[in-house]
């Protein structure tokens, strides 16, 4: 899969007030990690926050170039946001090794619209909308798309009906539901076919309940 690559710097400086001239000079700290070390590091804003749009959540091998003429292969593993303000505050980025397998999470995309939908009137429902896999690195896929066109009512997928490259080694378990077209259950329609009979009786209901509404004190 095609790299991204970010440009990045050993960080010196530590501490919050680092930190915010950091942000102040549109720089965003961060911290490499690898085998139970870490690297404080520091990348371009502009850039980053590129990155992250485009990638959307989905995990993407990206080539961290240091000024020195060092490359470090490393995925995204978390990232903070201001919660008011929704500005980067920091990064977290993991080193990798094209030699060792790594855990990862792929994003399912549900494609296509059942046919149980459009000829029986059938509900889909979601199930889980990511996986956890293992593989090399270069082997990472930021998703991975499931047509779910031919899927009638009564019908499901699960993560075992899920193609993926070879190499790639499912984690998650295998009968977990990624989804499901049922049709509406005669429970559901009950209390519809209730409502219809009990329709004369709705003005009734109405007024005791504006009584009852006009009993209550109003607060000052």
């Amino acid at each position: 899969m095609e790299r991204i690559t970010l440009k990045a710097e050993k960080r010196p400086e530590a501490g919050k007030g680092a930190a915010r001239t950091l942000r102040r000079a549109s720089m965003i700290p961060a911290v490499l990690y690898r085998a139970g070390g870490s690297l404080p590091i520091k990348l371009q804003k502009p850039e980053l926050i590129k990155f992250l749009k485009q990638t959307s959540g989905e995990m993407v091998i990206v080539n961290l170039q240091f000024p020195e003429g060092e490359t470090r292969l490393a995925l995204l593993k978390d990232y903070q946001v201001d919660p008011v303000r929704r500005e980067l505050l920091h990064t977290d980025f993991f080193e990798v090794s094209l030699k060792e397998p790594i855990k990862v999470t792929v994003a399912v995309h549900i494609k296509g619209e059942p046919i149980g939908i459009k000829r029986d009137g059938g509900i889909l429902t979601h199930g889980v909308s990511q996986i956890e896999v293992e593989c090399l690195p270069d082997q990472v896929i930021g998703h991975v798309d499931v047509d779910v066109s031919p899927l009638g009512a009564g019908q499901s997928l699960h993560v075992s009906d899920i193609k993926l490259p070879e190499g790639m080694k499912v984690l998650t378990h295998k009968e977990e539901a990624i989804a499901i077209v049922s049709l509406p259950s005669m429970a559901e329609e009950a209390p519809a076919a209730a409502a219809a009979e009990g329709a004369a009786a709705e003005p009734e209901v109405i007024k005791k309940g504006k009584e009852k509404e006009e009993a209550v004190p109003a607060k000052k």
